[in-house]
């Protein structure tokens, strides 16, 4: 992997860029340099996009510290382009490079205005009032001029982060700039990928202004958060296959799914396994809704259990001479109910790689999460979207922790591999790595596409196993994948819902756009 790969993965928090940029002005790199470096880029790419056809006037928010500066470097690049530009900067007292700016921007003849009142009409806004590493709740005029802005309606660009957002956990500090865009200098920041920052940041882009990779393996090692990233993924998928093989070397996942009030769990999420590649799927449902399953998969081996007066599996009925260990994987959960708790017991008790989700969540809950999977001494893969990760661990979930901090306890807690659903899914292990998904869609918003995850993380996972392949990059590149396919039939189609059955025949056109592009 390149060095521009590596950039694009890693995520940083304040503390983190603080002690990068210090290696960098230490080595001799000066402020100022760096400064100009970075307002060329951010011009060039707000030029690119478009954001300046048909503005005649660009309003640049100036803050006191040096993203104010560079806000003013980008207002002077603008005016020698012969845009019309107008300064907004309520502070007094800026750093002396700021200020040295402001001072020079002036001589320029380009107004500045203290009262964002007196700012005239603009078609675009850049903002610079505050950059990483803001903790304080924003105070007056500040969050007046904010609400002013937001009932312009006009596009903003934010510089780096926008202003009010805590640069690691997303919170937004009293208000916070709803950008259009967000231009993220250097390293992504961990704000940015938090579910609550996500109506503030708009479109995010990462601009490159070239960090040694020296000083980002000097402070932070092995990057602990790092982004899914396309090239991640091509490197990941497809898993590979040798010339000579047979579909047992291919991995045979056991999906236990499924029950007569919820079938249509077990139907997903065997479709989601279907398009892994998996050599062999096994799917246990309850005898009753055998023939529905055989319909939509006959392809796989359909295991018919005997059921509870309810509908649930009661007992697995496994073919003559197979047992769980005959299996790479299991999966377990979708569709089940929690009438089925003596089947999750049972593959608790297993040797067997695990994927649980839904009900298998559920009823994991009820048996106590910490003390059942502590005595596991396979791998455990759990998928839990925020109510069922409340129950999980209620003590991590009432804490105030980020996301980001509630998955590491949580899978530092449980020792397993635990994959919080949501705009931005967040996937840790016992050790502390994370991996965020950067890219979703509300499309998937839709009952049944959770259970199609959980085909698609145990066709891989099995897979991973059968190949001896790095499991957590594999569990990543499925929610990667996953989303992908929801954005793909959501441009398709409609922004106001993917149905699950849908998102599943979109899963190998995803894929095979996101190969292309690699071979290409």
């Amino acid at each position: 992997m390149n060095r521009q790969e590596k950039i694009c993965q890693v995520v940083v928090t304040a503390q983190q860029m603080r002690d990068i940029e210090a290696r960098i002005f230490a080595a001799g790199m000066p402020v100022a340099a760096l400064m100009e470096k970075v307002a060329g880029l951010l011009v060039r790419r707000i030029q690119a996009i478009d954001l300046l056809v048909g503005a005649s006037k660009v309003g640049v928010l100036v803050g006191p510290g040096h993203n104010g500066g560079d806000a003013l470097v980008v207002a002077r690049e603008l005016h020698f382009q012969g845009l019309k530009v107008c300064i907004y900067c309520p502070f007094s007292q800026l750093k002396q490079l700021t200020a040295q700016h402001l001072q020079y921007a002036q001589s320029l003849g380009i107004p500045c205005y203290q009262s964002i009142e007196d700012l005239p009409a603009c078609d675009l806004f850049v903002d610079g009032l505050f950059g990483f590493g803001l903790e304080k709740q924003l105070q007056e005029p500040v969050a007046s001029a904010i609400a002013y802005l937001h009932k312009t309606s006009v596009p903003i660009v934010s510089i780096d982060i926008p202003s009010g957002l805590h640069t690691d956990t997303g919170e937004v500090l009293g208000t916070a700039i709803r950008a259009t865009h967000t231009f993220c200098l250097g390293l992504w920041k961990l704000g940015l990928l938090q579910d609550q920052a996500l109506e503030y940041v708009g479109k995010a882009e990462l601009i490159d202004f070239g960090i040694p990779w020296a000083d980002v393996e000097a402070v932070l090692g092995n990057p602990q958060i790092k982004r899914i990233t396309k090239e991640t993924v091509n490197c990941a998928l497809p898993l590979p296959r040798p010339l000579v093989t047979h579909k047992y070397k291919e991995g045979h996942l056991l999906l236990i799914c499924g029950s007569r009030r919820y079938c249509g769990g077990a139907v997903l999420a065997g479709l989601g396994a279907r398009a892994s590649g998996v050599g062999m799927l096994s799917l246990a449902v309850p005898e009753s809704i055998k023939s529905i399953l055989v319909s939509h998969l006959p392809e796989a081996l359909i295991i018919g259990c005997p059921e509870t007066q309810t509908g649930a599996i009661a007992k697995l009925q496994l073919p003559a001479n197979t047992h769980l260990s005959s299996y790479n994987a299991i999966a377990c959960g979708p569709g089940l109910t929690k009438d089925a708790g003596a089947i999750v017991e049972q593959v608790l008790e297993s040797t067997n790689p695990l994927v649980l989700d839904a009900d298998g969540l559920n009823i994991l809950a009820e048996l106590g999460t910490a003390r059942e999977l502590q005595k596991r001494q396979a791998l455990t893969v759990l998928t839990p979207h925020e109510g069922e990760f409340k129950r999980l661990f209620p003590e991590i979930a009432q804490s105030k922790h980020s996301r980001v901090e509630a998955v590491q306890k949580a899978a530092k807690q449980s020792q397993a591999i635990v994959l919080l659903k949501g705009a931005r899914t967040a996937i840790a292990n016992p050790q502390g790595l994370v991996w965020i998904n950067p890219e979703s869609t509300p499309a998937l918003a839709r009952g049944g596409s959770g259970d199609v995850l959980t085909g698609l993380i145990g066709g891989l996972l099995a897979l991973a196993v059968t190949h001896h392949l790095p499991v957590e990059e594999t569990i990543a590149a499925a929610a990667w994948w996953h989303a992908q396919a929801g954005i793909l039939a959501a441009q398709e189609r409609t922004e106001l819902g993917v149905d699950a059955f849908t998102l599943t025949r979109y899963l190998l056109k995803a894929i095979k756009l996101s190969l292309s592009s690699k071979n290409g």
